[in-house]
């Protein structure tokens, strides 16, 4: 586990030193503080799916593609309850590398999934989910669904399908599953992860950015379905400037072949830490 540090100056509100090593490390603005004392824990499943531990030890599970992911670690894919009691679930899209296990996650935890409202509604009417283990938002929409913690959905330009087998039939059904979000997760110290789930690039990523604040950007580099390398440096450098940066959904579909390195060499040059991770690695804040 890799553990980057981070200092609260009381009153000032500043970050006087992010560090990857006890070594090395750049100066930065910190988040409002609540007075919680803790650190935040990322673990990364593959593709788009983490679990982050709140500063209060609250766990958030975001894309669960977990039983069905190729990179996912032996421990988890061949045990879902591996991955311990969940209090909050989102969904970015229903695109099955998202949406993947989160209605077993959202029943063995009885948990409701959060996600877009026009995905919510036929895991509702299709009969995968009860109305009351949903909640349905959209875009600019923003939940507290935990004590100290904010959700707020985002534009993501990207797709989202439900392919469903019908029991009655047992043939695959596709529904229409409204539109893809990314999320601003604020935690109860302030930190701001930015989820951008699968999507595109956007001008709107410089608002995004400028408005919510993301400390922590969770970005897609695969290309042909999201962002490539060189499109996610381009929107990192140029609109969101973020101070840390964990690069995502790749590696794990032949059809998206972006990579590490292409993304790290795209960053060249640029202040913005990039924190790789491989699945199954946690990462403290």
């Amino acid at each position: 586990m890799r553990i980057l540090s981070f200092k609260n100056s009381i009153g000032a509100s500043l970050i006087a030193g992010l560090l990857l090593t006890l070594a090395s490390g750049a100066q930065a603005q910190a988040p409002a503080t609540t007075g919680v004392q803790g650190k935040t824990e990322l673990l990364w499943f593959g593709q788009a799916g983490f679990r982050i531990k709140s500063p209060a030890g609250k766990m958030i599970l975001i894309d669960p593609w977990i039983t069905g992911g190729p990179k996912t670690p032996p421990m988890y894919k061949n045990d879902l309850a591996a991955i311990g009691p969940i209090d909050l679930l989102l969904v970015t899209h229903a695109h099955v590398d998202h949406l993947g296990d989160a209605p077993a996650v959202a029943k063995a935890n009885n948990i409701k999934l959060y996600g877009p409202a026009d995905m919510d509604t036929p895991l509702n009417t299709l009969g995968i989910l009860p109305p009351e283990l949903t909640h349905r938002f959209n875009k600019t929409g923003n939940v507290t669904p935990l004590p100290g913690i904010k959700v707020t959905a985002v534009q993501a330009e990207h797709s989202s399908l439900l392919v469903w087998k019908n029991p009655a039939t047992d043939k695959l059904e596709s529904h229409p599953a409204g539109e893809a979000m990314g999320y601003i997760i604020q935690l109860e110290n302030g930190f701001k992860i930015w989820h951008m789930g699968d999507t595109g690039l956007f001008s709107d990523m410089k608002f995004i950015s400028e408005y919510y604040k993301p400390d922590l950007v969770l970005v897609p580099i695969g290309g042909n379905f999201t962002m490539a390398p060189d499109d996610a440096a381009y929107a990192l450098r140029t609109w969101i400037k973020p101070k840390m940066v964990i690069p995502m959904h790749y590696g794990s579909n032949p059809m998206t072949k972006g990579t590490l390195a292409e993304f790290q060499e795209a960053m060249k040059g640029s202040s913005i830490k990039i924190i790789p991770m491989t699945p199954g690695e946690t990462v403290q804040f």
